[in-house]
């Protein structure tokens, strides 16, 4: 096999790899709400200790993706993906043997640090490495459409194993799925720096942090991953418990989650490949108009079977679509060479919207008995966020500007 068909083999296996680590995390991940009902009657809490519990997992997974995103640029992305699975593995075990809240947090706590080492931060940074600057946006959005299909595949399959085998067992098999990450985990080796990452190179860690903080753009698009986190973990979170408030079947919230994940699979492949060719910041204005709109239409709609299936359908059009947008952004105003640690910085805003996200809604619905509250912020944050994005600019820095000259 030639150099040219190597060179041409190398992206294909960083996003294989990718893909499936991102398909099983999200799964894992997206699946924690099909047990804040069963968990939190096992420990006979409300839901304020489960929701705290996840609320910590998804800031560790923002606190955790800078560091594993500068590991992974420093000492390769399977090295960083592999240390973060076997944390995911360690925080799944000991959630199977959780016989207090103290027990269920610091589980939530080391799994969230391991979904880092294995999720966006790390697994977007190799596939932007390694594909060529005119795909990139596409190919992101290919590996986060293959997260949501895990979302779609593994939500159903979880909810039966926990009817089948009871809660706790299930996370037993859940464990095994975690290790089928490790095997993949050594595609991400190949993610070699291309020739158009090589760009910016000669900037130290802090200079490329100095340049970014010091960038309008960079500021408001990490603003604007808050208001992504707060929607999605609250509805990832809080949406089974919700339709069962609503004397809905159990089934319907795994499947609401399922299909939001499958929907999102057309959502990030269509908006990758329109972010390639139109603006980015404005496709994500309009995503976050459009979520506002529908939060504010689901709330006034009776919730039937059907109303809710094609809320979530819609929703996962939206859902993780501003994922590649996003980082898509950093990499076209920044160069690709530290996109890992600055896409994690501006992961970390959105986990911290995520954290709000899981925690209040527990909060607010033990204070008042509903979510209709939280309902009502996610209309207004939405709008909120699409107004943040209008000012952002979609131009390489100087610095990167003057090399190309």
């Amino acid at each position: 096999m030639n150099k040219a068909s190597n060179n041409n083999l190398i992206p294909l296996f960083v996003i294989i790899g990718g893909s499936v680590l991102l398909l099983i995390s999200f799964g894992l991940r997206h699946s924690f709400g099909l047990y804040l009902l069963p968990i939190s009657n096992y420990l006979n809490t409300g839901r304020e200790v489960f929701s705290f519990g996840a609320a910590l997992q998804v800031l560790m997974i923002g606190i955790g993706s800078p560091l594993f995103g500068a590991l992974s640029d420093k000492y390769g992305s399977g090295r960083a993906s592999l240390f973060g699975i076997l944390l995911v593995i360690l925080g799944l075990y000991w959630m199977v043997n959780v016989e207090n809240s103290l027990d269920l947090i610091g589980a939530h706590i080391l799994f969230g640090l391991g979904g880092a080492g294995c999720g966006t931060a790390v697994v977007l940074g190799a596939v932007g490495r390694s594909v060529k600057s005119a795909n990139r946006t596409l190919a992101l959005g290919v590996v986060m459409a293959a997260g949501s299909f895990g979302q779609f595949i593994m939500v159903p399959l979880i909810g039966y194993l926990i009817e089948l085998f009871g809660w706790s067992q299930s996370l037993v098999y859940l464990c095994f799925f975690a290790a089928i990450m490790i095997i993949f985990s050594f595609a991400l080796n190949f993610s070699g720096k291309s020739e158009s990452s090589k760009a910016g190179s000669s900037q130290s860690v802090k200079e490329a942090l100095k340049e970014a903080f010091q960038n309008k753009s960079f500021n408001l698009l990490t603003l604007g991953f808050f208001v992504c986190g707060f929607h999605v973990t609250f509805v990832a979170v809080h949406l089974p418990a919700f339709i069962e408030d609503e004397k809905l079947p159990f089934w319907v919230g795994g499947w609401a989650l399922a299909l939001i994940g499958l929907f999102n699979v057309v959502g990030t492949i269509y908006f990758g490949y329109l972010g390639d060719r139109l603006s980015k910041k404005n496709l994500l204005a309009l995503l976050y108009s459009l979520r506002g709109l529908l939060f504010l239409i689901f709330i006034f709609l009776p919730k039937t079977e059907l109303t809710v299936l094609v809320f979530s359908c819609i929703l996962g059009i939206l859902w993780l679509s501003t994922v590649p947008l996003t980082s898509g952004i950093i990499t076209v105003v920044f160069g690709p060479y530290y996109m890992s640690m600055l896409y994690g910085i501006a992961f970390f805003s959105h986990q911290v919207g995520s954290f709000l996200g899981s925690w209040l809604g527990g909060r607010l619905f033990d204070t008042y008995a509903s979510y209709d509250l939280m309902w009502w912020i996610c209309v207004g944050l939405g709008f909120l966020a699409a107004f943040m994005h209008m000012p952002i600019k979609e131009q390489a820095v100087d610095r990167l500007a003057i090399q190309k000259i």
